[in-house]
């Protein structure tokens, strides 16, 4: 497993949120428990398995949704 916090473009609404949460959660190997959107730093921190889902993955099915990825860390669990 690894855990990822992903930098976005600065969130302008809840809904955004809740958009990025339902996206990333429909991937596989999301740690659904672990997935958190923050509004006010505009981060995502999720904890995935990286057999089954990439960070290029995630960041991707973020970028569809219309929100500009800024960064991604990532580091092993």
């Amino acid at each position: 497993m690894k855990k990822a916090t992903i930098q976005l473009e600065t969130l302008t609404c809840p809904s955004c949120m809740q958009k990025i949460e339902n996206g990333v959660k429909s991937l596989g190997g999301i740690d659904k428990d672990s997935l958190n959107v923050s509004f006010n730093s505009s981060k995502v921190k999720v904890n995935f398995d990286d057999e089954k889902v990439s960070i290029n993955d995630i960041e991707s099915a973020i970028t569809k949704l219309g929100y500009e990825v800024k960064k991604s860390q990532v580091k092993d669990l």
